[in-house]
């Protein structure tokens, strides 16, 4: 649901080699017990070959404040992968005849700006141009607030369009909330009926539902954003009446491998429909989008809601499908995707060094300053905050950036390493294998 701060999915493209027979569990254990031990990541991980598990771990809490641990059957809320379920609930409808990807949406909301000219596949494809409206300014004050149906339409009518349909591509929530609707529509059943009987029963994913309000009685989870002062902290809770299909489902790893083994593997679709969802225009399919690991090329999806983070993906070399759910991280978990993948494919892999690096707070001061940069149009400014160093890019959340060696900060929940040079005033971002240089404005 949510945007994350450069948190696009970038796993390596580099050589290729083979799929281990027996990978290296011991050590993919050691990489999450450190995880764990230095309180970087809380959620779980779990990997299928050709249908069958062949690894899971979960760590970290449920419920951080009453000490409840994780285990590998506590629900995550999954975000924007319910995006993925939804497209094969419409293609199931395509194949029944009940819809076309034809279909312009005047006939179900007439008032939508352009509703004539979008397509059912200008939905799933974010080709509609429809506004999304969790990008509103607003949508942070009424999230946690239940929603009808007529209200959102509503929201999303005042939204209106930022582009001719089927000009461009922008991803939109609006588009698979309006999607979720014309199921209930067509069916004349709630979107969470229509994902049960559809969806989740016929593939016994017992531990996959539309979401309610966390129980962690009931082994959901909830989630925690990192806070500069005081660590993890609650995340607020959106109310599930808004996301329907755009992001309200509930799941685990595991259940999420099965779901991917099922879609890939020809047992909730058929062939044409699933090469349609393949099919890539304007970097996205219908509910799935390209995901590179070294020279292979997997489908899936990346979801986030609250403090929930997720990604699932499926590469054909060796039938594999991975997912990750997480309620806290304080790392890029594109660098747990990339270690669990690596041993799989038996390729090596590094252990995190957490190394606890020390910078007196009077040394912090050094540091700060405006940085800009001739090669990206991003202002960054750096501020202290007591013993703490805080950054923040011009249009982005702050964040806070921890020392990792002399003139060394980073932030790992993004993966982001800013190396300083007091001395000449520079400072150099590093992310995702790019690296700009920065000068400190006078």
């Amino acid at each position: 649901m949510k945007r994350i701060f450069l948190s696009a999915l970038l796993l390596c493209l580099m050589s290729l080699s083979g799929i281990a027979q027996d990978f290296d569990k011991a050590r993919l254990d050691n990489y999450f017990d450190l995880l764990e031990k230095n309180d970087k990541f809380m959620g779980s991980v779990a990997v299928s070959k050709n249908g069958t598990l062949i690894y899971r771990r979960s760590v970290g809490f449920a419920d951080l404040e009453n000490g409840i641990k994780a285990n590998e059957n506590s629900g995550y809320r999954i975000g924007s992968i319910s995006k993925t379920f939804t497209t094969v609930m419409v293609m199931k409808a395509v194949e029944s005849r009940k819809l076309k990807l034809t279909t312009t949406i005047d006939k179900y909301f007439p008032e939508i700006e352009n509703s004539a000219e979008i397509t059912i596949e200008h939905l799933l494809r974010h080709r509609s141009g429809i506004h999304s409206f969790t990008d509103d300014e607003d949508y942070m004050n009424w999230n946690t607030q239940p929603k009808t149906e007529a209200e959102l339409l509503e929201i999303i009518r005042k939204g209106g369009s930022d582009f001719k349909p089927d000009s461009r591509a922008a991803y939109s929530n609006s588009n698979f909330l309006l999607l979720s609707f014309i199921l209930e529509k067509i069916y004349g059943k709630s979107y969470a009926e229509l994902l049960e009987t559809q969806i989740i029963r016929p593939l016994g994913m017992r531990n996959t539902s539309y979401g309610k309000k966390i129980n962690t009685a009931d082994n959901k989870c909830k989630s925690y954003n990192l806070d500069a002062e005081q660590g993890w902290k609650l995340a607020s809770e959106t109310d599930l009446s808004i996301p329907l299909g755009a992001g309200g489902i509930v799941s685990t790893p595991a259940d999420l491998t099965r779901f991917s083994d099922a879609l890939f593997g020809g047992k909730l679709l058929k062939k044409k429909s699933l090469q349609q969802m393949k099919t890539i225009k304007g970097n996205f399919g219908m509910g799935l989008f390209p995901i590179p690991f070294y020279e292979r090329s997997g489908y899936g999806h990346t979801g986030g809601i609250d403090g929930f983070s997720s990604v699932f993906a499926h590469f054909d070399d060796g039938n594999i499908s991975y997912a990750l759910t997480s309620n806290g991280t304080k790392i890029n978990n594109n660098s747990i995707s990339i270690a669990v993948l690596s041993a799989v494919y038996n390729k090596p892999f590094e252990l995190p060094s957490f190394s606890g690096y020390q910078v007196a707070p009077e040394d912090l001061e050094k540091y700060t300053g405006s940085y800009s940069s001739k090669d990206i149009p991003l202002k960054i400014t750096v501020t202290r905050d007591k013993n703490q160093l805080i950054a923040q890019g011009s249009g982005q959340p702050s964040f806070p950036l921890v020392p990792a060696d002399k003139d060394v900060f980073q932030f790992d929940q993004a993966g982001v390493v800013m190396e300083f040079n007091p001395e000449n005033r520079t400072m150099t971002l590093k992310q995702s294998g790019m690296q700009f240089l920065f000068t400190r404005d006078e």
